[in-house]
């Protein structure tokens, strides 16, 4: 285990001597600020649920990232074996390690950047993570939290990263409440067609999909930006968006529609893909309905999961029929559903390809799995709603 230099101030704190603060870990010695690079280095806790759907942070930045070079994930349970393998069955050479220790003792360089890549229920840091985040920040690491619980405001944090001389991102925090803003209706003189991305469910996919999407658009000369709505999208690099789920409720449609305007203006797009959250039809979300009624989308794409029995987290709730969400999404607001994209987890190839074929036929719309089928799916299935985007297409679609 590498041991970071303590000074005579971290020395106090572990005697308990730090006026004002308790339960301290050893702080370094002030330092000077670190020098900005181009890409962070990071590493992404995700202790026993890599691969799995409370570890949806850590698995969305092992598939993509524009903000941080991801060098390695903390995972007991998949010790060993490589990251991408793990996720979606293809190296991609990030390496996972038993704990933070190992992976600091296998690693050329301590990475920049230390991302909790969990959402569990408790939106919480159990006492063990607490310590291995407060160790983090002795190596001079800084922190990003996607929690609902915001480590800048707790005092044992800050004084320890002050001490490091290291920045605590709290992705989920809010702007303050008097810099909120309501609805206005100004998202409807927004010029260029808006495509929400929502779900039978949590944890679906939804981001993954509308992170396809949008650069499978770009790639193909059609100028595509995404608007994120968690905290995910908000890590990986997106630069318009907020994290619905910790706004007031009263302000959550003003601020989704805030951020797509700011991304109209700013870009020029053909088109604006929206991250979707939750699910319309779940009792314990209502996320799905800001989205839809902030951002007022001209279509909507639907991901599903035909393998996926219940709802997640939610063992009493069966899940509900592609039919069915499409009905109340068609019914709640004036939009059309104009595609389903596929979940293949519990799923074999084969199994995909005939739920496709049997959605298709049933719903009488274009299916496709944004993973394990061709990009250029999801790009027909948009032009085959927006026909006047086919016009911006530099690159061939056969």
């Amino acid at each position: 285990m590498k041991i970071p230099f303590t000074s005579p101030l971290a020395a106090d704190a572990l005697a308990g001597k730090l006026s004002g603060t308790t339960n301290v870990v050893p702080l370094l010695l002030q330092r000077p600020p670190r020098q900005q690079i181009a890409t962070p280095s990071a590493i992404l806790y995700c202790e026993a649920n890599f691969g799995h759907i409370d570890g949806k942070t850590a698995n969305g930045l092992v598939r993509f990232s524009e903000r941080y070079r991801i060098v390695a994930v903390i995972d007991s349970a998949t010790t060993g074996l490589d990251a991408g393998a793990v996720l979606d069955g293809t190296p991609n050479g990030i390496p996972i390690y038993r704990d933070l220790d190992d992976a600091l003792d296998s690693l050329q360089a301590e990475p920049d950047t230390f991302i909790y890549g969990m959402a569990p229920a408790t939106g919480k840091l159990s006492a063990h993570e607490r310590t291995v985040v407060l160790t983090a920040i002795q190596f001079g690491m800084n922190i990003v939290n996607g929690l609902h619980e915001f480590l800048n405001d707790d005092p044992v944090f800050l004084a320890a990263s002050k001490a490091a001389n290291v920045r605590i991102v709290d992705i989920r925090k809010p702007r303050p409440q008097n810099d909120l803003r309501l609805f206005t209706g100004r998202v409807n003189s927004v010029p260029c067609p808006r495509i929400a991305v929502l779900g039978t469910d949590c944890a679906i996919g939804k981001r993954t999909t509308a992170s396809i999407l949008t650069r499978a658009l770009n790639q193909r000369g059609i100028k595509a930006v995404m608007v994120s709505t968690g905290q995910t999208g908000l890590i990986q690099g997106g630069r318009y968006g907020v994290a619905l789920d910790a706004v007031p409720s009263q302000f959550c449609c003003g601020e989704l529609e805030a951020a797509i305007i700011e991304a109209s203006k700013s870009e020029n797009p053909d088109i604006i893909v929206i991250e979707g959250q939750g699910a319309l039809s779940h009792p314990a979300f209502c996320t799905s309905a800001f989205i839809l009624r902030g951002s007022v989308p001209d279509s909507v794409i639907l991901q599903h999961a035909p393998g996926r029995k219940h709802r997640c987290d939610f063992e009493d709730m069966a899940m509900p029929s592609p039919e069915s969400e499409i009905e109340l999404i068609q019914s709640f607001t004036d939009t059309k559903v104009i595609g389903l994209t596929i979940n293949h987890e519990n799923l074999t190839d084969d199994a995909v390809s005939d739920a496709i074929t049997a959605y298709e036929s049933q719903l009488g719309i274009p299916v496709t799995d944004a993973l394990s089928r061709p990009s250029q799916n999801l790009v027909q299935m948009v032009l085959s709603a927006h026909p006047q985007l086919a016009g911006k297409l530099t690159v061939n679609m056969q």
